[in-house]
């Protein structure tokens, strides 16, 4: 907050599952941003913060672009082109492109449509390089060089760490002079109930299938920290009673698997021993309906 260094916000942008959350995580150091195999797992911007002697990057974790068919996807769709809009640096991430035709999928395009039309500096990020051929990653490399919206392209596997350190060491270089938007030492923006609610939705996208983890929210009711204990407790909140029952499983064992695996990872973060208490209530159709959705965490845009 005294000298100026070079600083600002650097987007983190693609269609779904491309690893966005994990590149974020592996950058600033921390699980900050939940992840899963599946797809559209962020929902709402996430911030992380990477400080150094010399500079402050503020990373925007976003949503997954695709075209959205309901109101809560839209409004996912409109926070990403939110952090679009306000960043300094924009880095676009991709899978290898798929052999042989090596033509870029109809989400990837929007997203390079959307990225042009900011005219902001961009690196392209080629990500899941340990999934494919070195050929197949050249060949990527090559098509998206013609496209001439990028300054660099770099290939990385965000799980195993390749080429991350590279593109860290090249973000400084696109950020200009200003002050520290955080404190040294801050990672992120996310307050203690929203991080829990987000290790808790993260379980569940992990563990149950088909339509059940994209019609669940998370919501934190209270957080009390004691000296030797954390006690949560939190409601989830499903469209169906059908969903419920999935969610609870035969016995309570699904719901009891979730909160243990949720637990864990909250302990591992804060560093103190908690109980969490987890419970489950219909709202029906609450992805639909505008006033459910911000009370949920999902505001418009």
């Amino acid at each position: 907050m005294s000298e100026p260094i070079r600083s600002g916000f650097v987007c983190l942008v693609g269609q779904p599952n491309v690893g966005k959350s994990t590149l974020l995580n592996k950058l600033v150091g921390r699980p900050i941003s939940i992840t899963a195999s599946k797809p559209q797992t962020t929902r709402n911007r996430i911030l992380g913060v990477l400080t150094t002697e010399d500079y402050q990057a503020v990373f925007m974790d976003t949503p997954g672009i695709h075209k959205p068919k309901d109101p809560l996807n839209l409004r996912m769709v409109n926070y990403a082109k939110q952090a679009l809009a306000d960043a300094d640096l924009i880095l676009m991430l991709i899978e290898p492109l798929a052999a042989p035709q090596y033509i870029s999928p109809p989400n990837a395009e929007l997203v390079l449509q959307l990225v042009k039309d900011t005219g902001s500096k961009a690196l392209l990020v080629i990500n899941k390089i340990d999934r494919a051929q070195e050929g197949q990653v050249l060949e990527t490399i090559r098509r998206m060089d013609e496209t001439g919206a990028f300054t660099e392209i770099v290939p990385i596997s965000a799980l195993t760490g390749k080429g991350v350190e590279r593109l860290a060491a090249l973000i400084p270089d696109f950020l200009e002079e200003g002050p520290r938007y955080f404190e040294p030492d801050s990672v992120t923006d996310q307050s203690e109930s929203a991080l829990v609610a987000e290790l808790i939705r993260q379980e569940i996208f992990r563990r149950t299938e088909q339509e059940v983890p994209y019609s669940t929210a998370v919501r934190v009711e209270s957080m009390e920290e004691k000296p030797r204990l954390m006690s949560i407790h939190a409601r989830i909140y499903v469209e169906r009673e059908s969903q419920k029952g999935i969610l609870i499983g035969k016995g309570g064992r699904m719901l009891k698997a979730i909160g243990q695996a949720a637990r864990k990872n909250i302990e591992s973060i804060f560093g103190i021993q908690v109980y969490l208490n987890l419970r489950v209530n219909v709202l029906k159709d609450w992805s639909e309906n505008p006033r459910h959705l911000a009370e949920l965490g999902y505001p418009e845009a």
